[in-house]
Parts: structure tokens; C-alpha cells; sequence
């Protein structure tokens, strides 16, 4: 992989293991330094001490009170810039809407919808401010932000209301961002994943599964790294003309995620 992010600095969230450590590795190869987030310190150093560049654990659980801001803050202490955010960190909590509590509820917007923007919201001064001066000298420099949400939280999927809404929340942060960001050169993009094989769907029924495949017109699901592709193309120079869109990453699968 070329050098092509040299220098630039990246946050990942739930860079631990999966999709997210996939594209925390990406990103390191092609010359940018990473800040693996994570709530689970030993994965988080394991996958820091594995970058191709030199890279920085940070632990803590982003849904508590101001752990978001360390991070970011942590970022630009340690590196001095910050580049790039991915946000990937999440997880399911499924049932039908009338088995859903408040609790499990709250627990997917936390997660996949507040935490994106207090995480954006805090790295605002340390994207914008660079720009704004870029733009005043006439250099065009671009930064990157990529929400990862899910089929789920576009089209929507039966048991899953609490997180296809928590999802489709990260969608309307994404556009909403991308029109207040475009003028600074900062492209704000979401990607939704369809079938991903991942821990989080390690315990997926084996006919659930065979009959999702059904629904792809690859056939199969993705692995890790091939979710992480989609995420590093938009992190990339790449996709520097590519703003405030949802880049489906599924296989081809159209219809969302089936029951």
C-alpha cells in the first residue's frame, strides 16, 4: 500500500478486534498514525503495538461522561493534528419493539448515534481551525470523517428498532454534517455493512445465516478486512469528491437485514 496518508493522524473506535482493528491497520500501512480506541485495554495495545507506524492506545468506555473528549484530546496531544475519525464502535442489543426496554433503547442511541457526536463535536476545533487558515492561503486540503452504521439503519430490519434507530440516527449526523463541513474540505461519509463475519454475528443461527446468503448476490458474507476496505477508500485521497453519502458495503444485499 502506498504511503498515501503519510503524517495525517486518525482516530478509530472499537479498534480492538474486527472491522475496526482491519481498518486501523489499513490506515497505519498507508502512513497514517492511529489512535486505537477501544474499552478493552489488552486488544487495544496489541492492536497499537501492531501498526506499521508508530501508534497510540486509548481505553475507556466512550458512552461514560467525557471520555469522548479524552480521546479526541488524547489524539492531539500525542500526535498534534487530527485528521481522520472513524467511528466504529458498537454493538447489538435486538428484540421486537414490544420486547424492547427503555434501557436497551437508550444503550443503541448511546452508542451508535451520541457518542458519533460527542466524538465530532469535540474534534470540530481541531478539524475546522487548520481548514479555515488552509482556505484563507488557498490551499485545498481535505480531512475525513466515516459514521459507520448498517443496512439496518437504512432500510430498516425486523427485531432490530432499537438499533436500525440508533443507526439511521448516525445517517442523519452524517448528512446534517456534511453541509456544515463541505466548505472546509472535510468529507463526511457514512458506510453501512450488510452480512459482516464478526464476532458480532459469530452467534447468528446457521440457517439464519445460509438464508441471508440467499439475499446476496455475492452469495456470502464479508470478512473483516473487506468491510475495512470500504472504510479506508473513505478515508483515502481516493474519495476526496465524495461527500455526505452511504456507501453500502454488502455484497450487493438491497433489501436490508432479514428477520
Amino acid at each position: 500500500m502506498s504511503q498515501e496518508l503519510q503524517g495525517k493522524v486518525a482516530i478509530v473506535t472499537g479498534a480492538g478486534r474486527g472491522i475496526g482493528e482491519q481498518a486501523a491497520l489499513k490506515l497505519a500501512a498507508a502512513g497514517a498514525h492511529v489512535v486505537v480506541s477501544d474499552r478493552d485495554g489488552d486488544e487495544a495495545g496489541a492492536v497499537a503495538a501492531a501498526l506499521a507506524t508508530p501508534g497510540s492506545a486509548h481505553v475507556g468506555d466512550l458512552t461514560a461522561d467525557g471520555v469522548c473528549d479524552a480521546l479526541v484530546q488524547h489524539a492531539v496531544d500525542t500526535f498534534g493534528r487530527l485528521d481522520i475519525v472513524v467511528n466504529n464502535a458498537g454493538y447489538a442489543w435486538d428484540g421486537p419493539i414490544h420486547k424492547v426496554t427503555d434501557e436497551q433503547f437508550q444503550a443503541m442511541l448511546d452508542i451508535h448515534t451520541v457518542v458519533p457526536f460527542r466524538i465530532l463535536r469535540a474534534a470540530a476545533p481541531h478539524l475546522r481551525e487548520p481548514a479555515k487558515k488552509e482556505r484563507a492561503e488557498g490551499i485545498e486540503v481535505f480531512r475525513k470523517v466515516v459514521n459507520v452504521v448498517s443496512l439496518a439503519g437504512v432500510m430498516g430490519n425486523a427485531g432490530q428498532v432499537a438499533y436500525a434507530a440508533a443507526k439511521g440516527g448516525a445517517v442523519g449526523l452524517t448528512r446534517a454534517l456534511a453541509k456544515e463541513w463541505g466548505g472546509h474540505r472535510i468529507n463526511v461519509n457514512a458506510v453501512a455493512f450488510g452480512l459482516i463475519e464478526t464476532r458480532l454475528t459469530a452467534d447468528l443461527p446457521e440457517a439464519a445465516r445460509q438464508g441471508l446468503a440467499t439475499h446476496i448476490p455475492l452469495g456470502r458474507g464479508a470478512t473483516a478486512d473487506e468491510a475495512a476496505r470500504g472504510i479506508y477508500y473513505l478515508c483515502s485521497p481516493a474519495s476526496d469528491y465524495v461527500h455526505g453519502q452511504t456507501l453500502n458495503v454488502s455484497g450487493g444485499l438491497s433489501v436490508g437485514m432479514t428477520g
